[in-house]
Parts: C-alpha cells; sequence; structure tokens
C-alpha cells in the first residue's frame, strides 16, 4: 500500500487518497447503490470517462480502500468490494449525504441517494 504524508494534518492525507472529484462516487455506488462491476460504475449518473474510472479503481486498490475479484476470466474481469478500511468511509459518506440533502436544492431526486441514517 502507498503511503502519503505531505504533513500530520489528517483531513489533508485523507483528501490526497479519496479527495478527487471520483473517488468517494465510486465508494458510495460500492456502499449504497450496490454497484461491484466495472459497466455499472460507468452507468452512473455523473458520467465517469472510462480511462478515469480505470485509474480510480486502481488507485483505491493500491490504497486499500477496495479489492477486486475475478467474476469472468476470458476475458478477465473483476467485481470491486470495499475493504474494511473502504468500509470505514461510510460514516463519512452518510454525512455527505446528509449535509447534501440539507443544504442543496434539487439533492435526492431522480432514484439518487437520499438515505439518512
Amino acid at each position: 500500500m502507498a503511503t502519503l504524508q505531505r504533513s500530520a494534518c489528517p483531513i489533508a492525507n485523507m483528501l490526497d487518497l479519496v479527495g478527487d472529484k471520483w473517488s468517494l462516487l465510486i465508494v458510495r455506488d460500492i456502499l449504497l447503490n450496490n454497484k461491484h462491476r466495472y459497466n455499472d460504475f460507468l452507468a452512473s449518473d455523473e458520467g465517469i470517462t472510462t480511462n478515469i474510472l480505470a485509474d480510480r479503481l486502481k488507485r483505491l486498490e493500491q490504497y486499500g480502500i477496495i479489492d477486486k475479484t475475478p467474476y469472468q476470466h476470458n476475458p478477465i474481469r473483476y467485481d470491486y468490494h470495499l475493504t474494511k478500511k473502504g468500509h470505514d468511509l461510510r460514516p463519512l459518506i452518510m454525512e455527505m449525504v446528509a449535509w447534501g440533502l440539507k443544504y442543496i436544492p434539487g439533492t435526492g431526486r431522480k432514484g439518487q441517494v437520499n438515505r439518512t441514517r
């Protein structure tokens, strides 16, 4: 697992791991939307591109947030699941959902995540 540490600040280090535009959306999709396959993530409303998705999946695996297991061998295709470290992001994700629902008008529509605690 790669180590980051540009400072001792836990927020700065966490942002280095999952603070980009896409990583937490992938975690959200696994945690709350029961998505586990590459094409599942591509189908999300946010419209991630294939090259960015491949990169973020690789990074999340490298940092121990997800792991992958093959479900098909020719060609090889993977299911992605959260590790313990990934599951431990659940409270953060749920707080972000609650905050967004409270302060950003129009969120929670069109079948989007609208779960609260």
